[in-house]
């Protein structure tokens, strides 16, 4: 009986630090240092804030692959939003809002708190080959004119 309990007692003991070494191996992504991110989105002309932007955040990995998943967060009406948890390493951020350019940058977190101040430009005009533009004062001048089609010699 006394041998029956001792095996008992060792395959009990055997059991906990089998199941409990693997947990001690891996990684504890809450012992990781983290950071607080504070966006402030303004107008590139002007200097207002930008309301209702959305600020998307993705991880980047060492190879500058982003990473599954992401955050979304909306500028308030200052045009201020704020994360806390952002773990240390590469961060892109995108910033989108209705009338003007999508912004989009790899910024290394490595601070307990970084601030960004992201301004945004209105949309550049579209050069179109189907318009009449004005000649362009530094192009080579050509002084010939273009050949007569009723000079053309018989063959």
């Amino acid at each position: 009986m006394a041998l029956m309990k001792t095996f008992l007692i060792a395959g009990a003991v055997l059991a906990v630090v089998a199941t409990a070494s693997p947990a001690l191996a891996q990684k504890d992504k809450d012992d990781e240092p983290t950071s607080v991110v504070n966006f402030l989105v303004i107008k590139d002309d002007n200097g207002k804030p930008v309301r209702n932007a959305a600020v998307i955040m993705h991880a980047v990995n060492p190879k500058g692959k982003q990473g599954r998943g992401g955050m979304e967060l909306k500028t308030d009406p200052e045009g201020k939003a704020n994360f806390d948890g952002i773990p240390y390493g590469m961060l892109r951020v995108q910033v989108l809002a209705q009338g003007y350019q999508t912004y989009g940058e790899d910024f290394d977190v490595e601070k307990p708190k970084m601030d960004f101040t992201i301004k945004l430009k209105r949309p550049q005009g579209q050069y179109s080959i189907y318009e009449d533009h004005a000649k362009d004062p530094n192009a080579p001048k050509s002084d010939a004119s273009p050949p007569d089609p009723k000079d053309k010699k018989p063959d």
